[in-house]
């Protein structure tokens, strides 16, 4: 194993586990609730939890324009402008935060109306939501905190904060709901408190962290702020078209039917999993082509570059393998409903197709927001997501659920290949100007 090899690792396998603990903060919640003696109590956080996590995804540019230009500031040895960023960024997720807690009814009445929860969900749902939503600051805090340690080339930091959160969040819930007696108040308050614990300890190693010696304040607060402004633009306009499409295959399998929606809902966990691994390579395309790139390095760059691609062909071959000889044995861990068992038989093997078709642009995903070509992640997302509307519309009515997943397969395939073109296009154009 190489030098950058030890490099990608050393940033892609905390990121990794950092990926695999998110989701268990949803889990514990449901868990709790669902010893309360009511299904409404577990139909309530389920749609608050798709509602904050709709709304933070939705916010998720922050961590990545602060994760791309702290690399390249790094890779720079610009320390000062390092700080500068995460000042920055962290202005950002407070008045974005400041807005969502202001704009809370608001915001609440278009959620609900999008999900639609029945009339004994929705005072339980309405509880958590207005208690949740003081967790704003808190998340999109770390959203920047955590865009920023990627940067600095550190994902122990994020991972560590995963995991201590995860732990806070048992220890409150459990405290809150059988200690005090609340019911859905006390599990919204145990979220609560796991989001500023995350968010306190996030500062507090910001010191390991921190240049020395800091830059003098007035320089740090001032200048530069249309380039993080003009690229997070991008950012969310490319994270509208993926919470569109997320959206629209949630919405038409759910015209097709219960069992039709559960088989795609648990079929969508398998790719969820390879995207947890995927995701930690993208980490580190990030951090470290983000750092090559700020140095103009190109040798290291493009050298990192070849290596991601290799670990890519790896995963996608693992884990194609694994949903070919287990996919059928996965969907049995997730569900014991024998109707949605026997009907994932037949579209399992489409599961196969993701890890080939969807690998490429999680890597462009991460080189691009190190390179901080927002732009180009919009364009690739928009075509793609154009081009998943028009080939559903063509085979709806002849595919069926069969063309569902061949849009979902285009549309995975064709963000990898429109980023591939358009990264050969700028190098063409010396658009990324890299030293040899």
């Amino acid at each position: 194993m190489n030098v950058r090899d030890r490099q990608i690792l050393k940033i892609a396998l905390p990121s990794i586990v950092s990926n695999i603990t998110v989701p268990l903060l949803g889990l514990i919640d449901v868990a709790i609730v669902g010893h309360m003696g009511s299904a409404a109590y577990i139909g309530a956080v389920a749609v608050g939890s798709m509602i904050f996590n709709l709304i933070y995804w939705l916010f998720g540019f922050l961590r990545m324009s602060t994760s791309g230009l702290t690399a390249q500031a790094y890779g720079r040895h610009d320390m000062a402008e390092v700080t500068r960023i995460l000042v920055r960024s962290g202005r950002i997720a407070l008045l974005t935060a400041l807005a969502i807690i202001v704009l809370q009814l608001p915001l609440k009445w278009l959620m609900f109306w999008l999900m639609g929860p029945t009339t004994d969900v929705a005072p339980f749902a309405t509880t958590y939501f207005h208690i949740v939503v003081w967790g704003a600051p808190a998340m999109l805090g770390l959203y920047s905190l955590s865009g920023w340690f990627i940067g600095m080339q550190n994902t122990r930091i994020p991972m560590f904060i995963s995991i201590m959160q995860n732990v806070v969040n048992i220890l409150a819930s459990l405290t809150l709901v059988y200690g005090f007696g609340m019911k859905i108040e006390g599990v919204a308050l145990g979220t609560v408190i796991a989001q500023y614990a995350g968010l306190l300890v996030a500062i507090g190693l910001l010191k390991r962290t921190l240049p020395r010696p800091i830059p003098e304040w007035r320089g740090v607060v001032s200048g530069g702020r249309s380039s993080l402004w003009s690229i997070n633009r991008d950012l969310f306009l490319r994270t509208v078209c993926l919470v569109g499409v997320n959206l629209f295959f949630t919405s038409a399998s759910a015209r097709q039917g219960a069992v039709i929606l559960s088989v795609n809902t648990v079929m969508l966990q398998l790719f969820l999993f390879f995207s947890y691994f995927m995701d930690g390579f993208a980490y580190a395309g990030e951090a470290l082509g983000g750092r090559f790139y700020g140095a103009r390095d190109g040798k290291a760059f493009r050298e990192t570059l070849r290596r991601l691609f290799d670990w890519t062909l790896v995963m996608t071959t693992v884990f194609t393998l694994l949903y070919i000889v287990a996919g059928i044995d996965i969907v049995r861990l997730l569900t014991d409903e024998e109707q949605v068992r026997a009907v994932a038989r037949e579209y399992i093997w489409w599961v196969w197709l993701v890890p080939a078709a969807g690998a490429a642009a999680f890597i462009w995903d991460g080189i691009f927001v190190g390179i901080t070509d927002g732009r180009g992640m919009l364009v690739a997302t928009a075509l793609a997501t154009l081009a998943f509307a028009v080939v559903y519309l063509l085979t709806k009515d002849g595919l069926g659920n069969d063309g569902l997943w061949l849009a979902q397969i285009v549309y995975l395939a064709l963000r990898g290949i429109v980023q591939t073109v358009w990264y050969r296009q700028q190098i063409t154009r010396g658009i990324l100007k890299l030293t040899e």
